[in-house]
């Protein structure tokens, strides 16, 4: 049994890698052609084409993340269709190679992929994704983060908080702060106006000429505003660079700590969390898709082939694989506008392959 498990690793990973390096080098040509667009629009800004390549670079650990179900589910088929069409599965099967052994075989090797998919998702994806948006921020000035910048809230003991963040410079510093403070009652009490600000060591925020205009309360004597201008102030709050960097990054990319501390924080909060406990629940599930993957490809050694007939089939994998890839992302979409169960909407493309994948190994492999 060993041996026929050094067979199934050594010819599922290279056809893997193969057709990992396939995909990974097609996106990295339409990225690199996009970012051209890039830098002929901010020639003036510094933003060069060696930066540009080295940008792309950093992006392709998101794209890996994402392909290395379908390209297990590729080069899964097409080993086991090239084996049976060599009748080397069928020899194995002669000499006492079960579906079920055959069938633990693959879920080990499924089991490496999920390792693999989880830390790249988890920790190389995020990691080199703020790599690249910091070094995009550093050729352009800083990392704008829309039209109306990115809105955070803090409840605390006396007061609500709403912040917002118009840019975020290179070394995470801030830029453009307003910071409204609302009382239990929901009055406006303070605005807080700044033009750049930096994280504190002690949960704060170390606010660089602050302009700050306190409103009267209505049962207050005087009804005038009053205005100070601080070339420096310390403002008290939980709200991290983690926190305001998930305000920034696509849910997407972000890893599963991070995603399950930001929740955390917008339910404190009183705010809406569902398309980040979905995408959190995704982070969850995804790399378990490939063991699905591995279960879909078995049935295919157990296939009769003519000569030149595997192409067909590695066909259908590519089309099953990206039609994972639609459903999944249909199905998160979907579930955030029907107001769905997070985990539900997460697990339900990969409950639906195991199904099918089920199935298909229930009737051609053990009943066929």
């Amino acid at each position: 049994m060993r041996t026929v498990r050094r067979l199934f690793y050594k010819e599922v990973i290279n056809a893997v890698l193969l057709v990992t390096l396939g995909f990974t080098a097609l996106f990295f040509f339409f990225d690199f052609v996009d970012e051209l667009q890039s830098v002929s629009q901010s020639n003036q800004m510094g933003y060069t084409v060696p930066q540009a390549l080295i940008y792309v670079v950093l992006m392709m650990p998101n794209h890996l993340y994402e392909l290395i179900p379908i390209t297990v589910l590729i080069g899964s088929i097409f080993v086991m269709a090239r084996l049976a069409q060599s009748s080397e599965f069928t020899i194995l099967r002669t000499s006492g190679l079960g579906p079920w052994l055959a069938l633990r075989a693959l879920l080990v090797l499924g089991l490496f992929f999920v390792v693999l998919t989880f830390a790249i998702g988890d920790y190389l994806a995020p990691a080199a994704d703020r790599a690249a948006q910091l070094l995009k921020a550093r050729a352009n000035g800083n990392l704008s983060i829309g039209k109306t910048g990115a809105w955070l809230k803090e409840r605390q003991a006396y007061a609500h908080y709403a912040v917002n963040v118009g840019s975020l410079a290179p070394g995470e510093d801030m830029k453009n702060i307003r910071i409204y403070e609302f009382d239990n009652t929901g009055a406006l009490i303070s605005l807080t106006q700044s033009e750049s600000a930096t994280f504190g060591s002690d949960e704060s925020w170390n606010l660089v000429n602050a302009k700050r205009v306190e409103f009267p309360s209505p049962e207050s004597a005087t009804q005038r505003a009053e205005k100070a201008l601080l070339e420096t102030l310390r403002w008290p709050t939980k709200i991290s660079a983690e926190m305001v960097s998930a305000a920034i990054m696509r849910p997407d990319r972000m890893g599963t700590v991070d995603l399950f501390q930001y929740i955390q924080h917008l339910h404190n909060n009183a705010q809406s969390a569902q398309k980040y406990e979905i995408q959190f629940w995704k982070k969850v599930f995804y790399p378990l898709s490939c063991l699905v993957m591995v279960v879909l490809s078995l049935p295919f050694a157990y296939l009769h082939f003519r000569s030149g007939s595997i192409a067909h089939y590695v066909f259908g994998g590519v089309m099953a694989g990206i039609s994972f890839v639609l459903l999944n992302n249909v199905m998160g979409d979907l579930g955030e506008l029907r107001g769905w169960s997070p985990w539900l909407t997460a697990a339900l493309p990969g409950l639906i392959y195991s199904i099918v994948s089920l199935s298909a190994f229930s009737w051609l492999v053990l009943r066929r």
